[in-house]
């Protein structure tokens, strides 16, 4: 796919945009500002930028519990994202919803969500809106490995193909399902072999590098537009944290994150567009200077909001 200089070094800052809140996301939780648990998007950046670099701000997405990198993408503001983990008022859902359950529908954000699974039917029925609607809008579902063990997952892929529904399956297998395997857990080496079974494509790729998926996503959101139904892709990664933040991963060999690490999707896609010209070393200091001057911005904004009155208990809540 065609690809041009500006829009690759967009997707380098959006890599490290989100890399950079995670880690400061990390720091803030353990010093005890953060109400609940985080579960971290830090070494799988490459997923979410490359799918959300190829949709329309008429598209929509279905995130997870580890979903501040799905939202970023997606043009999420970090300031409110970052008054939302704090719990304060002025964040996507009034500091209700906290780091697992951000969203903004004017964005096509349509959530992340607590509940492993809970994405993909979601995801169908925004596709099937897109559908009826008529007017080119299509769904990307990310998921986990955990999520593609899920019966919910399996019937909103056979409905989407029954349906010819226009929705992308995101796979990311970063191994580990909390702290199982996938090669305890699945009798197949890759979740898109499972495709077959529903008729629809099934593409493995490296998900730590963000062209890669680039280009599959790009087929994919492509043929979904022209009415060709779903497909699912598998983005094999690892998470550079543990499965929340205070999980001590003593269920994988230290050996093993760091050769993983050795695949870090961020300095891998900065050496390749340094080595291309696109971008020279100084312009990478400015564009990490940025982003944490508006880091730091984004902290002081939420650090100075407020948090929801106790009268606003029982509102925006529709079930009691």
């Amino acid at each position: 796919m065609d690809i041009s200089k500006e829009k690759m070094v967009e997707m380098y800052t959006i890599m490290s945009r989100i890399r950079m809140f995670e880690l400061r996301v990390s720091e803030l939780f353990a010093a005890g500002k953060i109400p609940g648990f985080v579960h971290l998007y830090a070494g799988e950046e490459a997923i979410a930028t490359g799918v959300c670099a190829n949709l329309l701000g008429s598209d929509y997405i279905t995130s997870t519990h580890r979903g501040h990198g799905h939202l970023i993408a997606k043009g999420g503001e970090i300031q409110f994202m970052m008054a939302e983990v704090l719990g304060k008022k002025t964040g996507y859902c009034k500091g209700k919803g906290g780091s697992m359950h951000i969203a903004d529908v004017a964005l096509g954000i349509l959530g992340a969500n607590g509940i492993v699974g809970a994405g993909p039917p979601l995801a169908a029925g925004a596709a099937l809106a897109c559908q009826y609607q008529d007017k080119g809008a299509i769904a990307v579902c990310f998921f986990g490995d955990g999520a593609s063990n899920q019966g919910t997952t399996h019937e909103a892929m056979n409905l989407a193909t029954c349906w010819k529904l226009p929705v992308v399956f995101i796979a990311e297998n970063n191994m580990y399902g909390i702290s199982s395997c996938t090669l305890n857990s699945m009798c197949v080496p890759n979740i898109a072999d499972r495709a077959s079974a529903y008729d629809m494509p099934g593409v493995v790729v490296d998900g730590n590098d963000v062209m890669a998926v680039f280009e599959a996503s790009g087929e994919a959101i492509k043929r979904a537009r022209q009415g060709q139904g779903p497909s699912l892709i598998e983005c094999k990664t690892y998470r550079h944290r543990g499965h929340f933040e205070g999980d001590p991963c003593a269920y994988r060999r230290k050996e093993e994150l760091e050769e993983w690490k050795e695949k870090d999707p961020i300095p891998r896609f900065e050496q390749k567009l340094v080595a291309l010209g696109v971008m020279s070393a100084e312009q990478v200091r400015e564009i990490q200077d940025t982003l944490k001057k508006q880091l730091e911005e984004a902290e002081r904004f939420a650090e100075e909001s407020p948090f929801p009155d106790v009268s606003e208990l029982m509102s925006d809540v529709y079930t009691a």
